[in-house]
């Protein structure tokens, strides 16, 4: 009987053996990356016009702060200006990435760090490394929005590829983005997005038919904290001659990276099963709300 069900394990495994190459050639045969534009190497923050300055304005074309000339309410637009008034006395201002959180959407598409593009058949997956490793997957395989999704920094994203000159190969990526949670600002001078986390962020991320190592992302923001829809144009930089990837993704030693220190000490220190910090937990004064 041992030597009969040892004679079939055998067998299973010699079929299985057999069989996972042909299966593995044909997931690779249905994914035809031919059919999406060439997004590989690293991606920078393309530089601005002259005389626009500021860290990492959310509109490249202009200033940050005040000369964004962004729609918000007056109650936000007051926190604007609590918010600069405190940089200008020296202080962090509303910026959460003060606290070592991360920057989350919309911000993180300023591109602080290099953006790393990777093109699966059922989802595409945006990585940059700042403050926190940020993976932004958007999914692109026909799903629906989830019934109860759960917020995050960076938000739910579904994104649809479209053939947009009929030639047979995508061209456009459309995204949507909800499900947020907070603190977020739009950039550096702290801005805040509302603390509802009912934003609503619309992209479509192309490559310049004349350039091929430049990338479009025109986003606009649907946010309680604007009076309106706010859109921008964002550009990136191809990097062919980045330095080394490791595990695919460009990594730094925390040794270089303040935020990434910290957090291996909070880990450290944190006792099991601690909670998360709260909005007003130690930090920037105009943070503790």
């Amino acid at each position: 009987m041992f030597y009969r069900r040892s004679l079939g394990a055998i067998a299973l495994a010699l079929t299985l053996a057999l069989a996972l190459p042909l299966l593995v050639l044909g997931g690779a045969q249905a994914f035809d990356d031919a059919q999406y534009p060439n997004l590989k190497g690293q991606w920078v923050r393309a530089r601005g016009p002259a005389g626009v300055v500021g860290q990492g304005p959310f509109d490249p074309s202009k200033s940050w702060g005040r000369a964004q000339q962004a729609p918000l309410t007056p109650e936000y637009q007051a926190m604007l200006e609590a918010s600069l008034a405190d940089q200008a006395a020296g202080g962090p201002g509303y910026w959460p990435g003060v606290r070592c959180l991360p920057p989350g959407m919309p911000a993180m598409m300023t591109n602080f760090r290099p953006m790393e593009i990777i093109v699966k058949p059922e989802s595409t997956w945006l990585l940059i490394d700042h403050i926190h490793e940020t993976h932004r997957r958007i999914y692109t395989d026909g799903r629906d929005w989830p019934a109860l999704g759960e917020p995050t920094f960076d938000g739910y994203s579904i994104g649809r590829w479209i053939d947009e000159d009929g030639d047979g190969r995508y061209d456009l990526l459309e995204i949507e983005t909800r499900h947020f949670k907070g603190p977020r600002a739009f950039e550096p001078s702290g801005m805040l997005l509302h603390a509802d986390g009912k934003t609503v962020i619309k992209e479509r991320l192309f490559l310049d038919k004349a350039d091929p190592n430049l990338l479009h992302d025109h986003m606009t923001v649907i946010d309680s904290a604007l009076t309106r829809p706010w859109d921008v144009h964002k550009q990136y930089r191809r990097v062919r001659d980045a330095p080394a990837l490791a595990g695919g993704h460009l990594r730094r030693r925390a040794g270089d990276d303040p935020c990434r220190q910290r957090n291996l000490l909070d880990r450290r220190r944190r006792p099991p099963h601690a909670g998360q910090e709260g909005p007003a937990a130690a930090g920037p004064a105009l943070l503790q709300g």
